[in-house]
């Protein structure tokens, strides 16, 4: 049986490219189709693998800026044609428009954001801001298309319960969830990064720093407490923004290596969680290094953290319900053995075998009829 995987593009290092990652380890012969991949912007554990991009791949700036080619990624995946038994179709918007010779797995991480959240995908953008203005020109006829990927699909899988609601809502379809492994182990290599070396028992933030994500919601809930540290693991257009009038107690590190990345989770507190995510990966790796989670309540949180025993909750992602969500969080007891349980539910190997059984569930189908 050939398998293949596709993804929407390989520019960044987050939760739905390493969830490629974790299908690619489990279908380690399978090449990775995608729209754009740009090697020193991903994880580097991509390029142990086959990794084909499209033509548009050609054009730096849009390997260097994803968002960039918005108004040219419908028809670059409409163009790409994926020749496998079975297609696993790792998507947030565009890659389940690729064509496929034979069976298609939608693995949804959300349905395209710009055109079913775009409030939380334009930030703040003014009403006659020029992004706002192109998305809207472009919405009805991406809709239509999307809505047509979709429906293509031979089986959806949604990596949480309020994107299968989601699912449901755009496109008609009922979605299993599935959800995916926290990303990084805790067993690998640590090394200090520079920016915070010394510092311990701080709390911490990773995530991409986007508008929706309410970072800077969290870095002014430390502003007012200035015995307390944050640092925020993240890179992203509103990087430049929060680094202008960041307060000294608060780090922000971009681009570090996962040896890193562990080592900043082994040193931490807790983590802050302030964002409406699809799917709430970040807790999942928090509570597998022992650490407790104050978490936005709404969204994939919903999901992986339990109020009271691996985290607590806030209602609103504003600075001051943030700052008292950690006071509760530091008032109580965690117990180490609990949280690292909790996340060894959300293991790699119960993912992949769940992933296989889809595949040859799919692969006995046979050929579907062009």
């Amino acid at each position: 049986m050939k398998v293949a995987i596709a993804h929407d593009y390989l520019t960044q290092r987050g939760g739905a490219e390493r969830v490629v990652l974790a299908l690619s380890r489990a279908f380690p012969k399978a090449p990775i189709f995608t729209t754009l991949y740009d090697k020193k912007g991903t994880f580097p554990e991509f390029r142990e693998r086959t990794v084909v991009a499209g033509p548009l791949n050609r054009i730096p700036a849009l390997r260097q800026n994803h968002r960039r080619a918005l108004p040219m990624l419908a028809p670059a995946a409409g163009s790409t044609r994926v020749d496998a038994d079975v297609t696993i179709v790792s998507s947030s918007g565009w890659a389940h428009g690729f064509r496929t010779s034979g069976r298609a797995l939608v693995y949804c991480h959300n349905p395209a954001r710009w055109l079913y959240q775009p409030e939380e995908y334009l930030g703040g953008a003014g009403p006659v801001a020029p992004r706002r203005l192109a998305l809207a020109a472009l919405t009805p006829a991406l809709r239509r298309w999307d809505r047509a990927a979709a429906l293509r699909a031979d089986r959806y899988l949604a990596n949480s319960g309020v994107v299968r609601d989601r699912i449901a809502a755009a496109y008609g379809i009922d979605a299993e969830v599935v959800p995916p492994p926290p990303g990084i182990d805790t067993t690998g290599e640590q090394a200090a990064p520079a920016q915070i070396s010394g510092w311990e028992g701080y709390w911490l933030v990773v995530s991409r720093l986007m508008a929706y994500k309410n970072v800077g919601a969290a870095v002014e809930a430390f502003r007012d407490r200035p015995d307390d540290r944050l640092v925020v693991v993240g890179d992203g257009p509103e990087r430049a923004r929060l680094l202008a009038d960041l307060p000294p107690n608060v780090r922000i590190l971009s681009g570090i290596s996962d040896a890193e990345l562990r080592w900043t989770y082994a040193h931490a507190r807790g983590l802050l969680a302030p964002s409406r995510e699809d799917f709430g990966l970040t807790p999942l790796e928090a509570n597998a290094w022992g650490l407790p989670v104050v978490a936005l309540h709404e969204g994939g949180y919903l999901d992986t953290v339990v109020d009271g025993r691996t985290g607590v909750f806030f209602e609103h992602p504003v600075s001051g319900e943030i700052a008292e969500a950690v006071d509760r969080a530091e008032s109580r007891e965690w117990s180490p053995e609990v949280l690292r349980a909790h996340a060894d539910g959300f293991g790699e190997a119960g993912f992949a075998a769940r992933i296989r059984r889809e595949v040859e569930a799919l692969r006995d189908q046979g050929t579907p009829q062009t």
